[in-house]
């Protein structure tokens, strides 16, 4: 169980500092503002190009873990988007928005700092095509489905070329692109900017944990939405459980592959879904809600799925053996 502290003690530890900073300093929200433009345009990218641009091509391209992988989100996100609109009675909008919430983990900030400190850089790969194709389809689901709803009126051309700006302007995804492309003619970088690159990633999950506990404290919980009673359990439990049974019924994949897969399944909502969640003026505050409680509950979900993976009580493919 030390170990297992020792990989969790470190990550939700730096979102407890952000955390607390923020609520002791009280800066404004403002202040994030450059922390996070770090993150997002130059440290993130500068660790998925170094990891990428190093990995053999033919691991680049696993379609069927890719699209067993997506596949298995994007019903998980239909469930919870069903689940609101006939049960709870949602508006689409709102729906949406709990289906996200539901299935768009936080893999952006959480992801390489979990991933990478438990499995090693291994686990690279499968983290940057998880995270790059998961991006892509929120970005489609998204604004689609606000379009479908009536949310935002666009006509089919500007929908089509907003999804495209998203998806082909995201630096993560330009950094993957990148690292992918390196990879292929065997590109290395001159030593000093390589060294550079190698700082900056560095920084990368270390600042990513930070902001998130400030975002964290910059929102705090006002009420507890009743669709929690939902969203919680899917994403948390059910996007993980049915990853791994996709994952073993669906093909025959490397086990470091499996448990990345897994433990992002795991991870609580993403900060993203709040942003949406503004862009559209639809279920904000209980989105922000959403983020808080999961991020708090994950501590005990990721801690027990860690332990049942580093300790074989959980094989790579349940149907082995």
């Amino acid at each position: 169980m030390a170990e297992i502290a020792g990989l969790v003690f470190p990550l939700f530890g730096l979102i407890l500092l952000g955390y607390l900073a923020a609520r002791i300093t009280k800066q404004p929200t403002e202040a994030m503002g450059w922390l996070n433009t770090f993150i997002i345009y130059v440290a993130l990218p500068c660790l998925f190009f170094k990891l990428l641009s190093k990995t053999p091509i033919e691991k680049l391209t696993s379609w069927e873990f890719i699209t067993t992988n997506i596949s298995t989100t994007f019903v998980i996100f239909l469930a919870v988007y069903a689940i609101a609109r006939l049960v709870v009675k949602a508006t689409s909008p709102e729906a949406t928005i709990q289906g996200l919430a539901g299935a768009y983990g936080n893999i952006g900030y959480m992801g390489p700092g979990i991933a990478l400190l438990t499995f090693g850089e291994e686990a690279a790969v499968p983290l940057a095509l998880i995270f790059c194709f998961e991006n892509v389809l929120h970005f489609i689901v998204a604004p689609t489905m606000m379009a479908l709803s009536g949310g935002k009126e666009r006509h089919v051309g500007a929908l089509v070329a907003q999804i495209a700006k998203k998806v082909f302007l995201h630096p993560f995804i330009i950094a993957t692109i990148v690292g992918v492309a390196a990879a292929i003619v065997q590109f290395t970088p001159p030593l000093p900017i390589e060294r550079l690159i190698d700082y900056l990633a560095q920084a990368a999950a270390p600042c990513a944990l930070f902001a998130m506990g400030v975002t964290l404290a910059l929102r705090p919980l006002k009420r507890v939405p009743g669709e929690l009673s939902f969203i919680i359990p899917f994403n948390l439990v059910v996007h993980p459980v049915a990853m791994y049974l996709s994952l073993s019924f669906f093909g025959d994949f490397d086990p470091l592959w499996v448990y990345t897969a897994v433990l992002l399944a795991a991870l609580p909502t993403a900060t993203n879904v709040f942003v949406i969640a503004q862009q559209y003026g639809v279920w904000v505050e209980r989105a922000s809600a959403t983020i808080l409680l999961t991020t708090m509950l994950s501590v005990v979900t990721v801690t027990l799925l860690l332990y049942a993976m580093t300790t074989g009580l959980m094989p790579a493919d349940l149907f082995v053996g």
